[in-house]
């Protein structure tokens, strides 16, 4: 089992061998913000240097040809293996079948697209996160922060505009990985789900003490269970090692559980059906006992952005 995880100073590559994890650099490159893996191959954006492609499980890397250097998101289609990349300004770029990389066009043409703007940084949005449907390779999710989320089931040739009953502020969305037509949404205005494949979403809120929601993880053997990161803002969110959350999770209605208390969870994976929390700290924990307790797993890296999990 491989973790991935990016920290304010370079990708780190975490594997473990029974219960022990050890930690070593896959990329030393500063600014790295989010990371896509399946298999052996390992994509990874960048603020300022486009992104990285690997095909060896992050022993070497290539760089991607793009036409812009902000990536804020990144996906690895486990129904076709396209690769997917998404930049501020809001541009979303596809590569398939070992071909080069060509932009989805159809992003632009969104009628809702003059009214995006990041609250940071009036003037610009960026594609926050990228969500091929595992089961049907055609379909795609695509959360603009701060615009919406965007639907295609065509592969991105065209898009609906922002989904019924979806939050607004999308900061990450999941596709259940067994049961078709599930998928999540964790965003800044709350989270919601839907049951149509991406078509309409229903909020789910009930019983969460806090609003702002950041990352998103689902129980691969249990459909209605999810989990989310949240805080009562976005100042407490994204204050690196000084940040504050909590994780909660859905079982019919939202419920707090353990992690630890001075920091946020700020990126979530399930790893061989354990989930793991990377704090904003740089600490990464177990959640066990189902939910009850957490333990740190013997690494500790620099603050952390987001992470990937790969068998």
């Amino acid at each position: 089992m491989l973790v991935f995880v990016c920290t304010d100073e370079r990708l780190v590559r975490l594997q473990r061998e029974g219960r022990s994890w050890s930690a070593e650099p896959a990329l030393e490159e500063a600014g790295v913000q989010c990371v896509a893996a399946d298999g052996a191959r390992v994509l990874l954006g960048t603020r300022g240097r486009g992104a990285f492609l690997s095909a060896d499980a992050g022993a070497t890397w290539e760089q991607v040809a793009l036409p812009e250097r902000d990536v804020f998101s990144v996906a690895i289609s486990s129904a076709d293996g396209a690769l997917y990349a998404g930049t501020e300004p809001s541009r979303l770029f596809v590569a398939r079948d070992g071909a080069g990389w060509e932009e989805l066009e159809a992003l632009q043409d969104i009628p809702s697209r003059d009214r995006w703007s990041f609250p940071p940084r009036p003037w610009t949005h960026h594609v926050r996160w990228i969500a091929p449907d595992p089961h049907r390779a055609e379909r795609l999710l695509v959360g603009i922060e701060l615009g919406g989320l965007m639907y295609s089931e065509d592969g991105g040739a065209t898009f609906s505009d922002h989904r019924p009953g979806a939050k607004l502020d999308t900061h990450c969305v999941a596709w259940h990985p067994r049961v078709v037509d599930r998928a999540f949404q964790a965003a800044g205005d709350g989270t919601a789900w839907s049951r149509d494949g991406g078509r309409t979403w229903e909020a789910a809120d009930a019983g969460r003490g806090l609003g702002y929601c950041w990352a998103l993880a689902v129980d691969p053997a249990d459909p209605e269970r999810w989990y989310v990161s949240a805080a009562s803002g976005p100042g407490a969110a994204h204050s690196g090692k000084s940040a504050r959350g909590r994780l909660y999770r859905w079982h019919g209605a939202w419920e707090e559980i353990a992690t630890p208390p001075d920091s946020m969870p700020y990126a979530l994976v399930v790893a061989d059906g354990e989930l793991l929390a990377g704090m904003a700290d740089g600490r990464l924990v177990r959640i066990g006992d189902d939910g009850e307790s957490w333990e740190e797993i013997g690494v500790r890296v620099a603050p952390i952005a987001a992470m990937a999990a790969t068998g």
